[in-house]
């Protein structure tokens, strides 16, 4: 099992006046899933996304990876969790525009150490992955949207993640550029990659193995197919 929640939590405010965003959220995950998320704004669906990428903790229940509970995981422990087993891929890239593309990929590989020579490397073969070999020394701003989020996505694999976390990756695209994402996603999911990508729209849902449902703060596997 890579994930499991247990009644998970989330609530905002003060204790005079919480603001509840999840509610006793259950879910577990196989290693090699592939899981489609959607819900409409406001639904509590970012919320889940940053709990489950270690970018914040519950408020109550417990959050297992990889069969370990880390629920009340410390920052440092959280950052070292998320810069070697999670990738992230977000609807606006979160590109460094004064950085070339091999260097925004090798990003998560210089934070974890990594020598230089073998951060361009990994980064080379990322991008590879992706289709984007001969962009290596562009910079972003030379760039297409669809070719950033190419880009992102090396980035969030270069570190060979358990888990790859995609937060609406075809939002801020055209329909072209938003298919051959989502083809990318397709190939890493047939390679083996873990996937939960959150997604308002029902065609992206549908290329995921599984869809559930949130609403209101609660998760729902109404809709799985």
């Amino acid at each position: 099992m890579l994930i499991r929640l247990e009644h998970i939590e989330k609530t905002y405010g003060t204790p005079d006046h919480p603001v509840p965003v999840l509610h006793d959220v259950n879910f577990e995950m196989q290693d090699g899933a592939y899981y489609a998320i959607m819900g409409p704004s406001g639904s509590g669906k970012s919320t889940l996304m940053n709990i489950l990428g270690y970018l914040d903790t519950p408020t109550k229940g417990r959050y297992f990876f990889e069969d370990v509970d880390n629920s009340r995981a410390s920052d440092t422990q959280m950052a070292k969790i998320r810069n070697e087993k999670i990738g992230f891929v977000f609807q606006s890239f979160h590109l460094l525009q004064r950085r070339k593309a091999w260097e925004n990929v090798a990003l998560p590989l210089m934070y974890g150490n990594v020598p230089k020579r073998e951060r361009r490397e990994r980064a080379e073969q990322a991008l590879t992955e992706v289709g984007l070999k001969d962009r290596m020394d562009f910079y972003p701003t030379q760039l297409s949207g669809g070719q950033c989020q190419r880009v992102a996505i090396a980035r969030a694999i270069c570190t060979q993640p358990k888990l790859l976390l995609a937060d609406e990756p075809t939002g801020a695209l055209d329909s072209k550029s938003g298919q051959q994402i989502m083809d990318i996603f397709d190939s890493l999911h047939e390679r083996g990659m873990s996937i939960i990508m959150i997604t308002h729209e029902l065609a992206v849902a549908k290329r995921a193995s599984e869809m559930m449902h949130i609403y209101d703060g609660v998760l729902s596997k109404e809709g799985v197919r």
